[in-house]
C-alpha cells in the first residue's frame, strides 16, 4: 500500500484543490477571531451582541463548527471588530 501525501489536512479530507484552499481560508479566519474573542474576555452573549449574531451562533463559532459559517460571514465578524483581514496568494512551484 503506497502512502500518500498532503500538504495540508484541508487537503487529505477535501474533494478539490478549491475546497481545500476554502476550508483553509475559513479555519484562518475563524481562529482569529476565536483568540481575538477570548484576549477580549468576552462572555458568549457579550460577543454576539458586539457581532450582531445570537448567543448559539457564538457557540458554535467557539467550538468550531467551521461548516457552519461563510467566509464573508466570518470577515464582517472581524471587520465589527475592529479587524482587517488581507489577502495573500501563492502559487505552487510547477513540476
Amino acid at each position: 500500500m503506497r502512502k500518500k501525501h498532503f500538504d495540508s489536512v484541508w487537503d487529505a479530507i477535501e474533494d478539490t484543490a478549491q475546497d481545500a484552499a476554502a476550508m483553509r481560508t475559513r479555519a484562518e479566519l475563524m481562529l482569529e477571531l476565536r483568540e481575538h474573542l477570548r484576549k477580549r474576555k468576552l462572555s458568549q452573549n457579550q460577543a454576539a451582541r458586539l457581532l450582531n449574531v445570537t448567543q448559539p451562533r457564538i457557540s458554535d463559532l467557539m467550538r468550531g463548527k467551521i461548516d457552519l459559517f461563510s467566509t464573508d460571514m466570518l470577515i464582517d465578524m472581524l471587520g465589527r471588530l475592529g479587524g482587517r483581514v488581507k489577502v495573500s496568494v501563492e502559487f505552487k512551484r510547477a513540476a
